[in-house]
């Protein structure tokens, strides 16, 4: 379905990812690994056209991406759940999911079912949201557009246990209906249970590709140790 190849991003002179390569299969969940400041964010961001690669190649069903502008990217199927959440704080609950609508297997109503603390919460602005609250609503607003690639860029950080159980129930529940997923997260014991296949950058390269039962612990100190 996507499928990232030797790109090559750079912000302005300063190169920030020496060759990235990543795939994600239909209805697979991909975790995007690796410490802080490895090109994680970088690559979602080069993949939907905000930093857009000076090589390498970007597909989606075949269709190169390089180049394309970032609605184009959306349209073509790919939902962004961006890390900072980034909902309109001067819409309500209800508006920010109804402004990304396209028809399709999500509507407001799944979503709402899916995440019952938005629909408590529907008429609020989503600036009085807890950080939780807003993260609920940013995942929400991505399943509206009906992605066929949901990307997901630390989903959980910096959130309350509580509020981060609630989230992690929903991704497994994507999960088992088969929802083609990238997902970043350092939260290992979460991650590799539901993962299908983990990339693990270093340094603004793929350095391991594999399932997580092969993820063992020379590799995982080596890349994913503090």
């Amino acid at each position: 379905m996507l499928k990232v190849a030797d790109i090559e991003t750079f912000y302005g002179p300063s190169q920030a990812l020496f060759g990235v390569n990543l795939e994600v299969n239909a209805g697979e969940m991909v975790a995007l690994m690796g410490r802080n400041g490895m090109g994680k964010t970088t690559t979602i961001r080069s993949i939907f056209g905000l930093t857009p690669p000076r090589r390498g190649a970007i597909e989606f069903d075949s269709q190169s991406l390089i180049r394309l502008p970032s609605y184009r990217i959306a349209k073509a199927g790919l939902g962004l759940v961006p890390e900072g959440r980034r909902c309109f704080p001067n819409l309500s609950v209800r508006e920010n999911l109804m402004v990304t609508a396209r028809p399709g297997e999500w509507t407001l109503g799944k979503v709402e079912a899916l995440f019952p603390r938005l629909e408590e919460r529907r008429s609020q602005m989503a600036k009085t949201l807890s950080g939780g609250e807003q993260q609920m609503l940013a995942i929400g607003r991505a399943l509206m557009t009906n992605p066929r690639l949901l990307v997901l860029d630390e989903a959980t950080e910096g959130l309350a246990p509580v509020i981060r159980q609630e989230i992690w129930q929903a991704i497994r529940l994507l999960k088992k209906q088969g929802q083609a997923t990238l997902l970043v997260d350092k939260s290992l014991s979460e991650i590799l249970p539901i993962a299908d296949r983990c990339t693990i950058l270093e340094k603004g390269c793929t350095v391991w590709n594999g399932k997580p039962a092969a993820l063992d612990n020379t590799i995982r100190d080596r890349y994913l140790g503090v």
